[in-house]
């Protein structure tokens, strides 16, 4: 098999490799760099993550990208944060990076066979025609919408990604039945703030309402409850122990604003968040349910009787 000539790609020409990569260089460290970059790194890659700012996967919780970047070391992955990308240069069989290292102000280099370039994203609306009808887009080539998803042009709406919003197949499943039923004469709500977001790594993370940093931002004060895989007997089973379950409630109230999830079956565990955030449940209204032993799920539980006056069963 030959290797591409072209040594600087994009997320989806990685897909397309037909030989593991020995090296590779990934320019950002969000939710396409971490999980290709763990692809790579289970594959036998040496990866280094180059990242402008200060961690992993920096939109979500502060305490996931931790957790991940430990998690991804033990596969030899290295990272490089608040370094900014000045210059990437082909050299054959060979691609060269050359960054500003910002904490110490000089200028450093990096070299491996591929760079992966999985900085942002933007709307896919180049060449449809918008502007025969008369449709505006923003300065990222969204699609302006009201609040009820309709462009400037009655009856004609649009959806998913190529409107403002996270970039996720489940929000714009969301945002297709809000329009049908629009139309339909309903009168449908998309609370946005309970689109959970997730990373497939492994472990996975998943994560849906604020995040601490948020609720610092907004001077709310809250309470943090966390309990580790580690102490979970299903993950000691099946020795998935990295990670941990993190949620955060309001103080006064005890409702919870958000939960974030680092560890096995995170996919699929962050639903019961949703669930209970969808109709405003406490976090003692969780502690309170029983949840089958053994299971993943015992964690979200535990997590919540940590929130509230620390009280944690098996940890």
């Amino acid at each position: 098999m030959q290797w591409d000539l072209q040594r600087i790609i994009t997320s989806t020409e990685a897909l397309d490799l037909q030989e593991v990569p020995k090296s590779m260089i990934i320019i950002g460290a969000g939710v396409i760099s971490s999980e290709l970059g763990s692809v790579f790194g289970r594959l036998g890659t040496e990866v280094t993550m180059i990242e402008y700012l200060d961690g992993m996967i920096p939109m979500m919780d502060r305490t996931m990208g931790k957790e991940l970047q430990k998690a991804l070391r033990k596969l030899g992955m290295k990272f490089m944060f608040k370094h900014k990308v000045t210059q990437v240069e082909n050299k054959g069989k060979k691609v060269l990076v050359t960054a500003e290292d910002m904490k110490k102000g000089q200028n450093v280099s990096f070299e491996a066979e591929y760079c992966l370039v999985a900085i942002g994203r933007s709307a896919y609306t180049e060449g449809l025609g918008l502007e025969n009808i008369g449709l505006e887009t923003d300065n990222r080539g969204r699609i302006l919408v009201n609040a009820h998803l309709e462009t400037k042009i009655p009856g004609i709406y649009a959806i998913g990604d190529v409107i403002q919003g996270a970039m996720l197949a489940h929000k714009a499943e969301e945002e297709g039945v809000f329009v049908a039923e629009t139309i339909a004469g309903q009168k449908p709500h998309i609370n946005y703030l309970l689109i959970p977001g997730v990373v497939y790594t492994w472990p996975e993370v998943a994560s849906v309402g604020y995040t601490e940093e948020q609720l610092k931002e907004m001077s709310r004060t809250y309470k943090v409850g966390s309990f580790p895989f580690r102490a979970l007997g299903r993950a000691r089973a099946s020795m998935d122990t990295d990670g941990l379950v993190k949620v955060l409630a309001d103080q006064a109230t005890d409702e919870i604003l958000g939960v974030h999830i680092i560890g096995p079956r995170a996919a699929d565990m962050i639903a019961q968040a949703v669930a209970a955030m969808e109709y405003r449940a406490s976090a003692e209204d969780v502690a309170r349910m029983s949840h089958a032993h053994p299971t993943y799920m015992e964690a979200v539980k535990e997590a919540c009787l940590a929130a509230t006056e620390d009280r944690a069963i098996h940890i």
